[in-house]
């Protein structure tokens, strides 16, 4: 069991051997929880960076690119078909 002490500043330094346990680097932000048996500290991981490629790849379309023109006659049909 590793023991660490909070500082005046209501800091606390997590032990290096759990840190590289954990593979965590200075920067890392935790999200800081309050339970019945104490607080428990989740790091808060970052979504990865990804293209606008990437992301509109999943939508599954492969037909040619729409204009803003089709794509407002599109909003419009489906408007009037949930009338």
């Amino acid at each position: 069991m590793e023991t660490t002490r909070l500082s005046s500043k209501g800091q606390v330094i997590i032990p290096q051997i759990i840190r590289e346990a954990h593979e965590w680097h200075s920067g890392l932000e935790f999200a800081v929880i309050d339970t019945d048996q104490g607080i428990l500290l989740a790091p808060i991981k970052p979504f990865k960076t990804s293209s606008v490629q990437a992301v509109i790849g999943c939508t599954g379309y492969k037909g040619a690119r729409k204009t803003l023109k089709d794509m407002q006659k599109g909003i419009e049909k489906g408007a009037k078909k949930q009338k």
